[in-house]
Protein backbone atom coordinates (compact mmCIF):
# COMPACT_ATOMS: atom_id res chain seq x y z
CA UNK A 1 0.00 0.00 0.00
CA UNK A 2 1.12 3.42 -0.58
CA UNK A 3 2.97 5.71 2.09
CA UNK A 4 -0.19 8.01 2.53
CA UNK A 5 -3.00 6.94 4.12
CA UNK A 6 -6.39 6.19 2.36
CA UNK A 7 -7.83 9.50 4.47
CA UNK A 8 -4.47 11.43 3.30
CA UNK A 9 -5.06 10.29 0.08
CA UNK A 10 -8.39 11.88 -0.47
CA UNK A 11 -8.03 15.37 1.65
CA UNK A 12 -5.48 16.06 -1.45
CA UNK A 13 -7.15 14.89 -4.57
CA UNK A 14 -8.76 17.42 -6.45
CA UNK A 15 -11.92 17.30 -8.13
CA UNK A 16 -11.45 14.76 -11.09
CA UNK A 17 -9.95 12.58 -8.27
CA UNK A 18 -12.28 12.79 -6.26
CA UNK A 19 -14.85 12.40 -8.62
CA UNK A 20 -13.52 8.90 -9.91
CA UNK A 21 -12.58 7.97 -6.63
CA UNK A 22 -16.22 7.82 -5.67
CA UNK A 23 -17.13 6.14 -9.16
CA UNK A 24 -14.51 3.73 -9.03
CA UNK A 25 -15.84 2.61 -5.33
CA UNK A 26 -19.34 2.75 -6.33
CA UNK A 27 -18.41 1.08 -9.66
CA UNK A 28 -16.87 -1.94 -7.47
CA UNK A 29 -19.91 -2.46 -6.00
CA UNK A 30 -22.31 -2.70 -8.95
CA UNK A 31 -22.62 -6.55 -8.70
CA UNK A 32 -24.59 -6.20 -5.56
CA UNK A 33 -27.17 -3.84 -7.53
CA UNK A 34 -27.09 -4.63 -11.23
CA UNK A 35 -26.45 -7.39 -12.81
CA UNK A 36 -24.77 -5.30 -16.22
CA UNK A 37 -21.40 -3.90 -15.75
CA UNK A 38 -21.94 -1.22 -18.47
CA UNK A 39 -24.29 1.04 -16.26
CA UNK A 40 -22.26 3.61 -15.22
CA UNK A 41 -20.29 3.91 -18.68
CA UNK A 42 -21.94 7.08 -18.90
CA UNK A 43 -21.05 8.35 -15.68
CA UNK A 44 -17.44 7.49 -16.56
CA UNK A 45 -17.35 9.40 -20.29
CA UNK A 46 -19.15 12.24 -17.90
CA UNK A 47 -16.24 12.40 -15.60
CA UNK A 48 -13.81 12.33 -18.81
CA UNK A 49 -15.45 15.37 -19.68
CA UNK A 50 -15.03 16.89 -15.89
CA UNK A 51 -17.08 19.84 -15.12
CA UNK A 52 -19.48 20.22 -18.05
CA UNK A 53 -20.76 16.87 -18.85
CA UNK A 54 -20.56 15.39 -14.94
CA UNK A 55 -24.23 16.49 -13.73
CA UNK A 56 -26.02 15.43 -17.08
CA UNK A 57 -24.05 12.02 -16.69
CA UNK A 58 -25.36 11.26 -13.20
CA UNK A 59 -28.50 12.35 -13.70
CA UNK A 60 -28.34 9.90 -16.91
CA UNK A 61 -26.99 7.09 -14.04
CA UNK A 62 -29.89 7.55 -12.08
CA UNK A 63 -32.60 6.99 -14.04
CA UNK A 64 -30.72 3.96 -15.36
CA UNK A 65 -30.59 2.31 -12.17
CA UNK A 66 -34.45 3.03 -11.44
CA UNK A 67 -35.58 0.33 -13.31
CA UNK A 68 -33.15 -2.19 -11.32
CA UNK A 69 -34.92 -3.61 -8.31
CA UNK A 70 -34.21 -2.29 -4.55
CA UNK A 71 -32.54 -5.77 -3.42
CA UNK A 72 -31.27 -5.98 0.16
CA UNK A 73 -29.58 -3.99 2.48
CA UNK A 74 -26.18 -4.44 0.50
CA UNK A 75 -27.99 -3.70 -2.30
CA UNK A 76 -29.47 -0.39 -0.87
CA UNK A 77 -26.00 0.79 0.46
CA UNK A 78 -25.07 0.90 -3.31
CA UNK A 79 -27.70 2.94 -4.59
CA UNK A 80 -27.50 5.07 -1.53
CA UNK A 81 -23.51 6.05 -3.06
CA UNK A 82 -25.33 6.94 -6.27
CA UNK A 83 -28.22 9.01 -4.40
CA UNK A 84 -25.52 11.18 -2.74
CA UNK A 85 -23.15 11.46 -5.42
CA UNK A 86 -23.25 15.85 -5.73
CA UNK A 87 -24.05 16.82 -9.26
CA UNK A 88 -22.23 20.35 -8.54
CA UNK A 89 -17.95 20.05 -9.15
CA UNK A 90 -16.95 21.41 -5.97
CA UNK A 91 -13.96 20.24 -3.95
CA UNK A 92 -16.20 19.66 -0.88
CA UNK A 93 -19.42 18.15 -2.02
CA UNK A 94 -16.88 15.76 -4.07
CA UNK A 95 -14.72 15.32 -1.18
CA UNK A 96 -17.69 14.34 1.20
CA UNK A 97 -19.26 11.56 -1.16
CA UNK A 98 -15.76 10.16 -1.78
CA UNK A 99 -15.18 9.76 1.45
CA UNK A 100 -18.37 7.79 2.41
CA UNK A 101 -17.66 6.09 -0.88
CA UNK A 102 -14.45 4.83 0.49
CA UNK A 103 -16.24 3.79 3.22
CA UNK A 104 -19.44 2.03 1.82
CA UNK A 105 -17.26 0.33 -0.54
CA UNK A 106 -15.40 -1.09 2.87
CA UNK A 107 -18.16 -1.82 4.20
CA UNK A 108 -19.73 -3.88 1.96
CA UNK A 109 -16.19 -5.77 0.87
CA UNK A 110 -15.92 -6.42 4.62
CA UNK A 111 -19.59 -8.34 4.87
CA UNK A 112 -18.53 -10.76 2.32
CA UNK A 113 -14.81 -11.21 3.27
CA UNK A 114 -13.75 -14.78 4.67
CA UNK A 115 -11.82 -12.35 7.87
CA UNK A 116 -13.85 -11.93 10.85
CA UNK A 117 -13.12 -7.91 10.25
CA UNK A 118 -14.95 -5.76 12.77
CA UNK A 119 -15.88 -2.50 11.39
CA UNK A 120 -13.79 -0.43 13.68
CA UNK A 121 -10.31 -2.38 12.25
CA UNK A 122 -11.80 -1.36 8.84
CA UNK A 123 -12.36 2.92 9.47
CA UNK A 124 -8.43 2.43 11.29
CA UNK A 125 -6.96 1.05 8.22
CA UNK A 126 -8.46 3.77 6.03
CA UNK A 127 -6.06 5.33 8.18
CA UNK A 128 -3.02 3.14 7.25
CA UNK A 129 -2.09 -0.10 7.54
CA UNK A 130 -4.31 -3.40 6.82
CA UNK A 131 -3.40 -5.22 10.19
CA UNK A 132 -6.88 -7.48 11.28
CA UNK A 133 -8.72 -7.32 7.61
CA UNK A 134 -9.29 -10.08 5.26
CA UNK A 135 -8.24 -10.05 1.68
CA UNK A 136 -11.27 -8.87 0.20
CA UNK A 137 -11.06 -5.34 2.47
CA UNK A 138 -6.92 -5.08 1.97
CA UNK A 139 -7.58 -5.23 -2.10
CA UNK A 140 -10.42 -2.46 -1.90
CA UNK A 141 -8.03 -0.66 0.38
CA UNK A 142 -5.09 -1.32 -2.45
CA UNK A 143 -7.66 -0.51 -4.85
CA UNK A 144 -8.74 2.87 -3.68
CA UNK A 145 -5.30 4.06 -3.18
CA UNK A 146 -4.19 2.97 -6.74
CA UNK A 147 -7.03 5.01 -8.02
CA UNK A 148 -6.16 8.22 -6.41
CA UNK A 149 -2.72 7.40 -7.06
CA UNK A 150 -3.12 7.26 -10.72
CA UNK A 151 -5.59 10.32 -10.59
CA UNK A 152 -3.02 12.38 -8.55
CA UNK A 153 -0.44 12.42 -11.66
CA UNK A 154 -1.13 15.39 -14.21
CA UNK A 155 -4.11 14.70 -16.38
CA UNK A 156 -3.64 14.18 -20.15
CA UNK A 157 -2.55 10.57 -20.31
CA UNK A 158 -4.49 7.38 -19.48
CA UNK A 159 -5.35 8.21 -15.86
CA UNK A 160 -9.14 7.43 -16.43
CA UNK A 161 -8.60 4.56 -17.98
CA UNK A 162 -6.35 3.20 -16.09
CA UNK A 163 -8.45 4.02 -12.99
CA UNK A 164 -11.35 2.10 -14.95
CA UNK A 165 -8.97 -1.25 -15.56
CA UNK A 166 -8.82 -0.95 -11.25
CA UNK A 167 -12.43 -0.96 -10.78
CA UNK A 168 -13.10 -3.44 -13.57
CA UNK A 169 -10.66 -5.81 -11.98
CA UNK A 170 -12.08 -5.44 -8.45
CA UNK A 171 -15.86 -5.91 -9.41
CA UNK A 172 -14.86 -9.11 -10.94
CA UNK A 173 -13.36 -9.88 -7.40
CA UNK A 174 -16.56 -9.32 -5.46
CA UNK A 175 -18.99 -10.59 -8.13
CA UNK A 176 -16.97 -13.65 -7.69
CA UNK A 177 -17.06 -13.01 -3.19
CA UNK A 178 -20.69 -12.61 -4.15
CA UNK A 179 -21.53 -16.04 -6.19
CA UNK A 180 -19.15 -17.75 -3.73
CA UNK A 181 -21.57 -16.87 -0.77
CA UNK A 182 -24.60 -17.34 -2.86
CA UNK A 183 -23.28 -21.00 -3.41
CA UNK A 184 -22.76 -21.44 0.01
CA UNK A 185 -26.10 -20.15 2.03
CA UNK A 186 -27.70 -21.29 -1.03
Amino acid sequence: MTSKSLTELIAQADERGLAASGLACLDRCLPLLAPEDDMLRPLWAGLAGGEEEWAGALTAARQAMEGVPPGDEDAALVRGMLGAAPSDWAVPSLREWADGCSATALEVHRRFDMGDCAAETVERCREGGTDGVGPLVEGELRRQAQVLEILAEPPGGNGLRHALEVSTEGRRILRAAVSRRARVTG
